[in-house]
């Protein structure tokens, strides 16, 4: 069995804010893969199909985005599911909206869900596929922000996004993590002043 989590908040008020963009790569996987995400069990959404020729359990935590760790230790351990067999799908304000990237395993980057999902599993080694978001404009405030609603400029680069992280899981799933992260690290630059966006 594989886990892979999607970290955002419950609650009709979330939905669609940057912060959830990682519910909504669950459901795009399982929109995909025509995998119902209703279970309500280890504090989470779940549902289990297969993907890649594994066996899958997606999990959207229930919890609120920074107890997102009890939530998937507890299926964890159910399933004895390792850390590297779990993979995680969140926001990233330090990346443009659109874009994504791969890592094997890291620190939480200032992530309070990936901080409570370190201090849960007690490990940093498993794979997450950050979506990029966008910088926080100066004059906002941070949870403000990431509870904010993508502009209409944005929702297309998001829908991109979100399609490729499907693809980015299934990479992880088939063991081609590192052809994942060939693929999506590649960082998008911000437009020069004068150039087009």
């Amino acid at each position: 069995m594989k886990i892979i989590a999607g970290l955002g908040n419950p609650t009709n008020e979330y939905v669609g804010t940057r912060h959830n963009i990682g519910f909504d790569g669950i459901t795009a996987i399982a929109d995909k893969y025509r995998i119902s995400v209703t279970e309500k069990d280890h504090k989470a959404l779940c549902g289990k199909g297969v993907i890649s020729g594994q066996k899958v359990l997606l999990m959207k935590p229930q919890t609120y985005m920074n107890l997102s760790g009890e939530a998937i230790a507890d299926a964890a351990r159910f399933y004895k599911v390792e850390p590297e067999d779990i993979s995680v799908i969140y926001d990233d304000i330090d990346r443009e909206p659109g874009s994504i990237r791969v890592r094997e395993n890291g620190s939480a980057g200032g992530h309070n869900g990936m901080k409570n999902i370190i201090q849960h599993l007690g490990s940093e080694k498993f794979p997450r596929v950050r979506i990029g978001v966008g910088e926080k404009p100066k004059e906002w405030d941070l949870k403000d922000y990431v509870l904010g609603h993508f502009s209409a400029e944005d929702e297309p680069k998001m829908r991109a996004a979100l399609s490729d992280a499907v693809t980015a899981v299934e990479l992880i799933l088939s063991d081609e993590i590192g052809k994942a992260m060939n693929t999506f690290n590649k960082k998008k630059k911000k437009p020069e002043p004068g150039e087009e966006k």
